[in-house]
C-alpha cells in the first residue's frame, strides 16, 4: 500500500498519505505518551484526520515494540547462550525421554504444550472451560535462574498483538559468565504477573456503533490492517440470533439464550485510546451510579419469594430477598421525610456515608453485603440436578431469576461495592436521592363484562390504551466524583489517551478524573481560514436584543424574533441548515409559537423542516435522516432541508454532515445544564465542598463548563474535512458584551476565528458575500494531503482512494447558483435596509446560463 513513512521518537509510522500539521502533532503526542507511560488529552478538529493518526500511531508503536522484542531474542539465539546449550545437552535423554529425538525436536514439543495452555490463561475472550487434568498431560517445567530459550509467537486475538515469551531453564547454581541474558534488565511496565514480557495490547473505544464501523473502515486503509481486530458491541445492535431480533428486550433475551456471564477484560499494562471522550467525566459517574425503580424492585423481590417458596436454592434465594424486603421498607418508611421540589415532585437526599448507617441498622454491613455478593453469583450460576423426565431419569435444569432481576441486583451491588470498597473511602462521593414524580403512561383498559356478565375483549388492533397518571417512585445512588470509576484504570493502565475534537475547555480533566494528564494538545484545523465563516449576532431582523436567557426566552417578543432569524438564515444559505436549541422545552416552545404565527408555513416553504425527536426506536430517528438527506440532494420541492436539534441529543454528537448536509450551523443562546435538576445541583455544592481540598473546580465553573461542551460538540457537525465549507452562527447578545467570558470556553479552532457584528444586517450582508464566493470559488484539484479518513454522512458516495489520496464525488463543483438563494425583500416581513441588486441579477443571469 503506498503511502508515506514517518519517524517520531524513535517510532517508524507508515501513513496512508502525507498528514496534515495537525495530524503529526497529534502522532507526536501520541508516541510520547506511550514511550513514557504518560497519559494523553488531546484535541483536534473534526474534520481534521484525527482518527486516523491515532490508529497509525498507536499501531505504529506497537509494532515497534515488537520489532524491539524480536531483535532482542535474536541476540540472544545468535550468541549462543553456552551455559544453557551445555546443559540441555547433559539432560537431552530426560527431555527425549526413550525416543531418540533431537534436543531441538524436544523442546518444540514442549513449546507447543505449555503455548496452548499460556494461550487460555491469557486471552481475554475466551469463554469459561472445565479442565480436564490427567497424568498423561502433566507439564514438565524446568526452574531457571538466568539463562532463558525464547520465542516468540503472534496471536490472533483481539485489536492486539500479543507475543508469548516462555521460560526453559534447568537451575544453575551460579549465574553463566558467557550468557548475554544474564545481564538484561526488562521495564517491570511490559511484564505479566508472571513475569512474561507482554507488548500492550490497544483497546480503542468510542460512543457510537456507527463510529465503531468507521473506525473500522479506516484501519483498511492503512498498513496495519493486518492486524488482529475483534469488535466489543452491544447486543443490541450485533446479535443476529432471529428469536432474539424479534424480542422487545434484545439484550435481556440474548444473555438468556447465551448463558452469557459479563465479560472481564484485564486492562492492567494495556494501551486505552478513548476517542469521541469529551463526555468521559459523565460517563464515569454514571457508571459508578444506578437508579432503581421502586416498581421493578418489587417485582425482584416477588420473584425471589417465589424461589423461596418453591424451595429452589432457599439458602441462596433467601438473604436476597429479606435484602430486598429491607431496601423497600426503608423506602416506604422514608416517603414521609420528602420535601416538596416544585409542581407534583418531591425528594429526600442523603449523603453515601448517612445511608451507610441506615444500612448499619438494617442489618447489612460490609461482611454482611461480601455474603450477599456470594449468594448472588450462586443464584445466578446455571446448575442441573437428575430428575424425572416422562418417567425417566433425566438432567433437568435448576431455575434461575430472571435476567431483569438480576440486572436490578447487579447494579445495586455494583453501586454498594463502590461504597463499602477500601473502609468505605468512597462514601462522601456518594449521594441517594428518594424522588418522588408522576407521568403520564399508557394503560391497557381492564375487562368490564356487559349487562348479561360476558366479557367481550375487542381485536388487539381495536383495543385503544388509555393515559393514566401514575406516580413514579425512584431510588438513586448517584456518584458526584468521576475519579472513583477513573481510579480502577488510572494506577493500572500504562496509558490512557483522551481525544475529541471538543474537549475544550480542558481544565476539568485533570481534577475530576483524578488523573494527571502530562500531554496535551490543542490541534489547530486542517482547513483555510476562508472556507469557514463564524459569526456572532446579537440582535434580530426586528433589532431585538437576543439573550437567550430562561426570562428572555419565554416572551414572545424572543420567540418570534428568533424565527424571523432562522427564516432569514435559511433564504441566504442553500442545501443543509442545522439548528441547536439549548433544551427540548426550548424546541416545543418555538414550534407552537411560530406554527401560531404562520412562520413554520413560511419556514416548509423555503426548506423541508424536520425536528429532533425526543425518544422514539433508532429505526424512526434513521428515517428522519435519510429524510433530511433526501430533500437535500434532491430538492424536489424547496431548497434543501432544517434540521432543528438539541444540544446534547442524537444530532449534536456523533453524526456527519459532510459538505450540503450543514452549509450553516446555528446555536441559539448556550446550553447550560438544568440548573433545577436535582443531580445538577448535588454536583455543584459537591465541587464547592471539595475544590480546595481536593482541587476541584468550583461548582459555578463545572457548570459553565458543561455548557461549552456541549456548544463545541454542535458547533462541530460542521466543516467535516479539509475541502468542506460551512458558516457558524452563534446567536446570542452575551458572546458580545462578555467576549472574555463567553469567547474563551470555545474551541481554539473556533474562538480564532469569532467576528462580532454590531447588526443583523451587517451580519446577513456578511454571511452572503461568504456563501457566494464559495460558491464561485472552483473546487481545486484534491491534493495529496487529503486524507483517506475523510469523513463522509451516511448518504454520502465513499471516497475512492487513488495513490494515497481520496477523491470523492461530493467535493466536484456545483453548478453556480443552484446553492444560493438571495431572499426578495419583503417591505411588510422583511426589516432589513440593505437590497441585493448585484446579486439577484447575477443569480438571474447564471440561471439563464444554466437552463
Amino acid at each position: 500500500m503506498a503511502g508515506v513513512e514517518y519517524t517520531i521518537g524513535g517510532v517508524k509510522i507508515h501513513f496512508p498519505c502525507k498528514a496534515y500539521p495537525s495530524q503529526l502533532a497529534m502522532m507526536n503526542s501520541i508516541v510520547r505518551g506511550l514511550n513514557s507511560g504518560f497519559h494523553c488529552l488531546l484535541e483536534s478538529p473534526t474534520g481534521s484526520g484525527k482518527s486516523l493518526a491515532l490508529l497509525c500511531s498507536a499501531l505504529g508503536w506497537q509494532q515497534a515494540q515488537l520489532g524491539k522484542f524480536a531483535r532482542v531474542m535474536t541476540n540472544i539465539l545468535q550468541n549462543k547462550c553456552v551455559g544453557v546449550w551445555c546443559i540441555l545437552k547433559q539432560n537431552e535423554k530426560n527431555l527425549s525421554q526413550s525416543k531418540k529425538q533431537p534436543v531441538a525436536s524436544c523442546l518444540s514439543e514442549k513449546f507447543q504444550s505449555s503455548l496452548s495452555s499460556d494461550c487460555e490463561k491469557d486471552d481475554d475472550f475466551q469463554p469459561d472451560r472445565k479442565r480436564m487434568r490427567t497424568a498423561e498431560h502433566k507439564v514438565i517445567l524446568y526452574t531457571l535462574c538466568i539463562h532463558r530459550l525464547a520465542t516468540t509467537l503472534k496471536l490472533q486475538a483481539g485489536m492486539q498483538v500479543i507475543w508469548y515469551l516462555f521460560f526453559f531453564s534447568i537451575q544453575s547454581p551460579e549465574p553463566c559468565s558467557r550468557c548475554p541474558c544474564g545481564s538484561a534488565k526488562e521495564s517491570a511496565k511490559d511484564k505479566g504477573k508472571d513475569g512474561k514480557t507482554d507488548i500492550p495490547k490497544i483497546y480503542f473505544g468510542t460512543r457510537t456503533h456507527k463510529q465503531i464501523t468507521q473506525i473500522a473502515h479506516e484501519l483498511k486503509r492503512t498498513v496495519y490492517s493486518s492486524v488482529p481486530m475483534t469488535i466489543l458491541s452491544s447486543r443490541d445492535h450485533t446479535c443476529v440470533n432471529p428469536e432474539v431480533a424479534s424480542h422487545s428486550s434484545r439484550n435481556e433475551r440474548c444473555k438468556e439464550l447465551l448463558e452469557a456471564k459479563d465479560m472481564e477484560i484485564n486492562l492492567a499494562g494495556q494501551i486505552l485510546v478513548l476517542d469521541e471522550a469529551h463526555n468521559i467525566e459523565d460517563c464515569a459517574r454514571e457508571s459508578a451510579s444506578c437508579t432503581l425503580d421502586h416498581k421493578s424492585l418489587l417485582i425482584s423481590r416477588d420473584e425471589l419469594d417465589g424461589m423461596v417458596n418453591n424451595n429452589i436454592r432457599p439458602a441462596e434465594h433467601e438473604p436476597l430477598r429479606d435484602f430486598c424486603y429491607s431496601l423497600i421498607n426503608w423506602i416506604q418508611e422514608s416517603q414521609s421525610q420528602m420535601s416538596e421540589r416544585g409542581y407534583e415532585a418531591a425528594s429526600k437526599v442523603w449523603s453515601g456515608k448517612d445511608v451507610l448507617g441506615i444500612f448499619h441498622t438494617l442489618g447489612i454491613t460490609a461482611g454482611t453485603f461480601s455474603i450477599l455478593k456470594k449468594k448472588l453469583a450462586a443464584v445466578l450460576e446455571k446448575e442441573e440436578h437428575v430428575g424425572l423426565v416422562s418417567g425417566k431419569e433425566d438432567m433437568v435444569q435448576i431455575p434461575t431469576i430472571s435476567s431483569a432481576t438480576a440486572t436490578v441486583l447487579k447494579n445495586l451491588f455494583m453501586v454498594l461495592d463502590f461504597l463499602y470498597r477500601d473502609n468505605c473511602r468512597f462514601a462522601e462521593d456518594y449521594r441517594v436521592a428518594l424522588q418522588k414524580s408522576y407521568a403520564w403512561m399508557n394503560q391497557v383498559p381492564p375487562d368490564v363484562p356487559d349487562a348479561h356478565g360476558f366479557i367481550v375483549r375487542p381485536h388487539r388492533r381495536q383495543r385503544q390504551n388509555i393515559r393514566v397518571k401514575t406516580e413514579v417512585l425512584t431510588l438513586s445512588f448517584w456518584c458526584l466524583n468521576p475519579a472513583v470509576a477513573f481510579s480502577d484504570l488510572s494506577g493500572s493502565v500504562r496509558s490512557i489517551v483522551l481525544t475529541s475534537g471538543t474537549l475544550s475547555p480542558m481544565g476539568s480533566f485533570a481534577s475530576e478524573l483524578g488523573v494527571e494528564f502530562s500531554i496535551q494538545l490543542e490541534a489547530n484545523h486542517v482547513i483555510n481560514k476562508s472556507q469557514v465563516w463564524v459569526g456572532t449576532v446579537g440582535a434580530g431582523p426586528q433589532g431585538r436584543k437576543l439573550c437567550a436567557t430562561f426570562q428572555h426566552a419565554e416572551t414572545y417578543a424572543f420567540q418570534d424574533e428568533v424565527g424571523a432569524l432562522l427564516l432569514h438564515v435559511c433564504q441566504v444559505v442553500a442545501k443543509g441548515v442545522l439548528c441547536f436549541l439549548p433544551s427540548y422545552k426550548m424546541l416545543n416552545k418555538l414550534r407552537d409559537r411560530w406554527t401560531n404565527t404562520g412562520l413554520w408555513e413560511k419556514l416548509e416553504d423555503q426548506k423541508t423542516v424536520i425536528t429532533e425527536p425526543r425518544g422514539g426506536g433508532k429505526g424512526d430517528f434513521d428515517e428522519l435522516l435519510q429524510t433530511y438527506y433526501d430533500a437535500i440532494k434532491y430538492c424536489d420541492r424547496n431548497d434543501g432541508a432544517l434540521l432543528i436539534a438539541v444540544c446534547r441529543g442524537k444530532v449534536s454528537e456523533g453524526l456527519d454532515f459532510t459538505d450540503d448536509n450543514a452549509r450553516a450551523v446555528v446555536t441559539i443562546g448556550i446550553p447550560y445544564p438544568n440548573i433545577k435538576d436535582l443531580q445538577v445541583e448535588l454536583k455543584m455544592k459537591y465541587n464547592d465542598q471539595h475544590s480546595k481540598s481536593r482541587g476541584l473546580l468550583s461548582g459555578h465553573r463545572w457548570y459553565e463548563i458543561q455548557a461549552y461542551r456541549a456548544l463545541n460538540q454542535a458547533l462541530g457537525r460542521c466543516i467535516r474535512h479539509k475541502n468542506d465549507w460551512g458558516a457558524l452562527i452563534l446567536v446570542d447578545d452575551r458572546y458580545r458584551n462578555n467576549p472574555n467570558k463567553y469567547i474563551t470556553g470555545l474551541s481554539k479552532w473556533v474562538r480564532q476565528l469569532v467576528q462580532h457584528h454590531d447588526t443583523f444586517s451587517n451580519a446577513m450582508q456578511s454571511l452572503v458575500a461568504f456563501s457566494q464566493e464559495q460558491q464561485n470559488v472552483q473546487v481545486a484539484p484534491v491534493d495529496s494531503q487529503i486524507p483517506c479518513s475523510t469523513a463522509l454522512s451516511s448518504n454520502s458516495d465513499l471516497p475512492v482512494t487513488v495513490e494515497g489520496q481520496c477523491v470523492s464525488e461530493a467535493l466536484q463543483p456545483q453548478p453556480l447558483g443552484s446553492c444560493v438563494k438571495v431572499p426578495e425583500v419583503q417591505q411588510d416581513t422583511n426589516p432589513l435596509n440593505f437590497s441585493y441588486p448585484q446579486l439577484k441579477a447575477e443569480e438571474k443571469e447564471k440561471a439563464g446560463e444554466i437552463n
